[in-house]
């Protein structure tokens, strides 16, 4: 983007982030993360995971999709809107990390909170991660779920399979506990958005542990 103003390449921790604008005034804000999840075994894939290739009409490779295809359009989009209106109102920007695939710590709430430290807002954000179905822009997501994650452990009783009635099976008490909690309906959303804000989505069960009786 022609004549942007001098970026921050903020590092908390090992994360690098972005932050550039142009103009002054409300503001746009790009966002999106450079990071991609591990390709895993690179012998397994078709192509090469880190060499783009095009493929009957569609780009592969690692990230293609989540998010670096996104980032490339993000860029594209501005330096046209850049280059159609160059003395445009308003700020546009672009907020970059490299942690979404991560621990997600040191990135966009970092930035974020040191923009609100010297009086800086978003006024407006764009998430480019991938939500089309069938082609680009069929699918438009207003707002996006936070997550929460819990390690739930349930103790028990160990015993003979001859004398269940001796044991404690924390299997058979956890399950009906499990569907309920799929089946709390944790929010309807709010004014802004249809999509609830809370919702079940993963569990992950974890080895069991004996115990000594003694």
């Amino acid at each position: 983007m022609p004549s942007v103003s001098p970026l921050n390449a903020w590092i908390f921790g090992d994360t690098q982030n972005f932050w550039a604008w142009r103009g002054q005034g409300e503001t746009l804000a790009f966002a999106g993360h450079t990071d991609v999840v591990p390709a895993g075994d690179a012998d397994r894939w078709i192509n090469p995971p880190f060499e783009p290739t095009i493929r009957d009409g569609m780009l592969f490779g690692r990230g293609a999709a989540d998010m670096k295809g996104s980032l490339a359009a993000m860029v594209v989009a501005a330096e046209r809107f850049v280059a159609q209106h160059p003395n445009h109102k308003n700020r546009l920007a672009f907020l970059i990390t490299s942690d979404e695939e991560a621990s997600a710590h040191n990135g966009t709430v970092k930035v974020v909170e040191a923009l609100m430290a010297r009086n800086e807002r978003l006024d407006y954000c764009l998430v480019g991660e991938p939500s089309s179905t069938e082609v680009v822009g069929d699918v438009v997501k207003n707002g996006r779920r936070g997550s929460l994650t819990c390690n739930l452990t349930i103790h028990g009783v160990q015993g003979h399979v001859a004398y269940p009635h001796l044991a404690d099976n924390p299997v058979h008490r956890a399950a009906p506990m499990l569907s309920e909690l799929v089946g709390i309906e944790w929010d309807k959303g709010n004014d802004s958005s249809r999509q609830p804000a809370c919702r079940s989505r993963t569990s992950r069960p974890g080895p069991q542990q004996q115990r000594d009786p003694g």
